[in-house]
């Protein structure tokens, strides 16, 4: 049985529009319109019970979870919404014990829902340009306590002379111009790593696109998702009225290497050490053919990492 005590996070929950979250302090209270709450009347108390006001009204004492704490962070950007984090989840598989590299932290509400996931293996390494918001999301990972599974880098990916880091598991990408980074997130994830990208706009998603064929990556898919709430009463269940429409698109595409078949194979032997018998006449032709191939595949495919 969980019991409530000093420093224990509560969401006090009223209704779906109207909640609470906080963590216990003896000498802390707030005023709400359904009255006052005590911090101190929730200690001792088991989590699902409820607590009164002086003005006759109940809250429920429940545990957060993840999700509470995506909706009540603090925003300094647009936060990614827990109907495109469980998708980004499920798609990309991610899970624990792998390494992510995350490129904009935005708010942190991503950061945090992931590293939750990978814990305790695996890491969320995030990159972010503003040290303003730096501070915002570092905030909230930290109530998300998942602190530990994170590790938060000012360094601009798209500029940045090295990359920091290698053999990624999954890439996230929260940039105005995501295209942009392809090539370098290419070179970070390992093979048949998968790459998501918010973007707000089709125009994104279609420069987006065309980036990630031009660096090889397949299994290309853009979605969006749209969530409706049903307000399910006896006799008179509808719809509801509120409801969170288009936050964002989602660009899902994984790495491969299209011309893996057309490179030197390993069992080729090296020109020099093909048997002098073979006719001079040959050697010369041969060569300027795989040099020829070379070229003009040159035009279609990049030879990357």
């Amino acid at each position: 049985m969980a019991k409530i005590k000093q420093n224990s996070p509560v969401l006090f929950f009223y209704n779906n529009s109207k909640k609470w979250l906080a963590k216990i302090s003896k000498k802390e209270s707030f005023h709400t319109h359904i009255g006052v709450i005590k911090h101190s009347d929730a200690i001792g108390k088991e989590y699902g019970s409820r607590l009164t006001t002086n003005k006759d009204k109940y809250v429920y004492l429940l545990e957060p979870t993840m999700y509470d704490y995506v909706m009540k962070i603090q925003h300094g950007t647009q936060i990614v919404y827990p109907k495109d984090l469980g998708y980004i989840v499920a798609r990309s598989g991610i899970g624990d014990g792998q390494k992510i590299l995350e490129i904009g932290t935005g708010s942190g509400s991503l950061t945090s829902f992931v590293a939750n996931i990978v814990k305790p293996r695996g890491h969320v390494y995030t990159f972010d340009v503003d040290e303003n918001f730096m501070k915002i999301a570092e905030k909230n990972i930290k109530k998300a306590g998942v602190s530990k599974y994170v590790t938060q880098q000012n360094l601009d990916l798209k500029t940045a002379k090295t990359l920091p880091l290698s053999d990624m598991d999954v890439a996230l990408i929260d940039l105005g111009d995501p295209w942009i980074v392809i090539p370098k997130v290419r070179q970070m994830l390992k093979g048949s790593g998968c790459i998501f990208a918010i973007c707000p706009t089709m125009n994104q998603l279609e420069k987006l696109t065309t980036a990630l064929v031009e660096n090889e990556f397949t299994d290309i898919e853009s979605t969006e998702h749209i969530i409706r709430t049903i307000e399910a009463r006896e006799g008179k269940t509808r719809h509801s009225f509120q409801g969170i429409g288009h936050t964002t698109y989602l660009c899902f595409a994984r790495k491969a290497f299209f011309d893996r078949q057309l490179r030197k194979s390993p069992e080729e032997p090296p020109i020099d050490k093909i048997p002098s018998k073979t006719p001079k006449k040959t050697l010369k032709k041969t060569t300027r053919t795989k040099k020829s191939t070379k070229k003009s595949l040159g035009s279609t495919h990049k030879t990357l990492k």
